[in-house]
């Protein structure tokens, strides 16, 4: 008897259910057919080949966030080498807020690196904004030249490099117009550059002009060529290497005499012969 009440008490629930069911159905079949007209088309497709959307996902700005979590987790150094070659290469001022937007530094939530670039030699800030602070304050070519007057016993060309992005080209220009000189220091293998304006004066003290008198240069070449290389310099020439192939071929390494050119002395004396009168006075003396 209990299991027939169940069964009964059962059957009733999914009749009322149904019942829900059904009028869940006839409220949403009122709802679509009392739409306004303008919104039917727009559920319909007009293409029958058009594809959906594809559905945003979560997930689709992972990397990015990731790398970004990359950055901020970097150390203290690296961050700020980061900010610095974003200020060298762009040479633009830039606030907190434009550097985090650039390379994902954030500056003003990381107190080590915003006291890191404030202390920066290679970094200016004027309390609001952070650029590239240059050895040397130098924009354009001229200036570059006034620089470099100024400095006649010579300036490393390893301090301008960072004046400004086109410096190099600068150099080698004003070298090409004979402006200036650019010398190799063999110490640091590093060029020197040097003005060239005939209105500097230079003096060369006396005992520097002796001292350079007094030097005997070797008369062998193959003493110069050790002589180079001792101070770290590579000779143009190879006179070991010229000598032993002059001997296996059989040649001499002694510059044979120069003959006299017999053509040019026939015209000499034909000339002399035409103009008697250049050579009166030799003859009576």
């Amino acid at each position: 008897m209990a299991l027939q009440e169940k069964l009964d008490s059962f059957k009733r629930q999914q009749e009322k259910c149904q019942s829900m069911l059904s009028n869940i159905a006839a409220k949403s079949a009122t709802s679509r057919s009392t739409a306004t007209p303008r919104s039917a088309p727009a559920a319909a497709s007009p293409l029958p080949n058009a594809r959906p959307s594809a559905p945003v996902k979560f997930s689709n700005d992972t990397e990015r966030l990731q790398h970004i979590n990359s950055i901020r987790k970097a150390p203290v150094g690296a961050q700020m080498k980061r900010v610095i070659d974003i200020l060298f290469q762009t040479r633009q001022a830039y606030t907190p807020e434009q550097i985090n937007e650039a390379c994902h530094v954030d500056v003003n939530g990381n107190r080590d690196v915003f006291e890191g670039l404030r202390k920066n030699p290679k970094v200016n800030f004027d309390g609001k904004r952070f650029s590239y602070k240059a050895k040397h304050d130098v924009k354009n070519k001229n200036e570059l030249l006034v620089l470099i007057r100024k400095f006649i016993e010579g300036i490393a060309v390893i301090d301008l490099k960072d004046a400004y992005p086109n410096v190099m080209e600068d150099l080698q220009a004003l070298k090409t117009a004979g402006q200036i000189w650019l010398l190799s220091n063999f110490d640091s293998q590093e060029d020197i550059a040097f003005p060239n304006d005939p209105r500097v004066p230079i003096k060369v003290d006396d005992d520097l002009k002796e001292l350079f008198r007094s030097i005997e240069l070797p008369r062998d070449m193959l003493d110069i060529e050790k002589d180079l290389q001792k101070n770290g310099m590579k000779p143009a020439t190879n006179t070991a290497k010229r000598r032993a192939a002059a001997q296996v071929q059989g040649i001499s390494s002694k510059s044979k005499p120069k003959q006299k050119n017999k053509e040019f002395s026939k015209k000499a004396k034909l000339t002399n012969a035409h103009l008697p009168e250049l050579f009166q006075s030799l003859k009576n003396t």
